[in-house]
This record gives structure tokens, C-alpha cells and sequence, in this order.
């Protein structure tokens, strides 16, 4: 089985809609690969995905409101085949740590950019781009990748 990590910092918003909208795509695709998700900070560990992730996730038919967030460890390097970022700051964090199966979520979709944390749009418009952003991307990762 092959395995997918997706990484954030805080591991409240992007990282778990990234991880929402790849199970979805493995379950409807009955493909055989654990997906799960972390933030680099401990910032909120044991925290449910904040408000608007949920909102936007269910409003797309994923359901994240399970999920509970985490912080990235070492060992985890070893434990998943891919690990993404979803950004340039927690890329250079996970090298860090010593990782080299790394690779930023919006080289798949977006020309490397950078996911943007929606705290710093205005609304809830910013949790829907991107919703939007992370999942073309995780639906071309997973293409590519599998």
C-alpha cells in the first residue's frame, strides 16, 4: 500500500481539506493508499479542522469534521512514501527534519505555488479558492503519482 502525508503548518486548515479531498478520490477510485495529515507547529494538536475548513469541505461532499490535528514527527519520514507540502516554508521545515520525499502540492496544478493560508483573505471566500487550489491539485498528484 502506498502511503501519503500531507503537511501544513498549524494542521487546521489546508493540510486536512488536502487530506479530505484525497480519500475521497481513493474511495471512489478504490485505490489502495493510506492518506493522512500533520502540521509542522503543535500549535493544535488534538483540535478539530477550524469552521470554515469543515464548511467548505462539506459543501464539496467531503466530510473532514473527524479529523483531528497533529504535529509531523521524524519517524514519519520513514513511514509514508510521500510526504507533501503544501507550502515553501514547511517544505524547507521537512527537509530539515531530514526528509527527501517531499514535493509541494501546487507543482501539481498551479506552478509551484504556494497553498495560501486562508486566515489571510478576507471571508470565507478565501477558504474556497482554496478548496479549489488543493483539490485540482491533490486530483493530479494523485494521477501522477499512483
Amino acid at each position: 500500500m502506498k502511503s501519503i502525508m500531507f503537511v501544513c503548518l498549524g494542521n487546521i486548515c489546508r493540510s486536512p481539506i488536502a487530506e479530505g479531498c484525497a480519500k475521497k478520490i481513493v474511495k471512489e477510485n478504490s485505490l489502495d493508499i493510506k492518506i493522512d495529515s500533520s502540521g509542522t507547529s503543535n500549535w493544535h494538536t488534538g483540535e478539530a479542522p477550524c469552521d470554515n475548513s469543515i464548511k467548505v469541505c462539506q459543501m464539496n461532499g467531503v466530510n473532514i469534521s473527524g479529523q483531528r490535528a497533529s504535529q509531523f514527527k521524524k519517524s514519519d519520514i520513514e513511514k509514508y512514501d510521500l510526504i507533501v507540502a503544501l507550502d515553501d516554508k514547511n517544505v524547507t521545515s521537512l527537509k530539515e527534519l531530514g526528509a527527501l520525499n517531499v514535493v509541494k502540492l501546487g507543482a501539481y496544478g498551479y506552478e509551484s505555488e504556494d497553498v495560501p493560508d486562508p486566515y489571510f483573505f478576507d471571508g470565507f471566500e478565501g477558504f474556497d479558492k482554496v478548496y479549489k487550489m488543493i483539490n485540482e491539485c491533490v486530483t493530479n498528484l494523485l494521477k501522477e503519482e499512483i
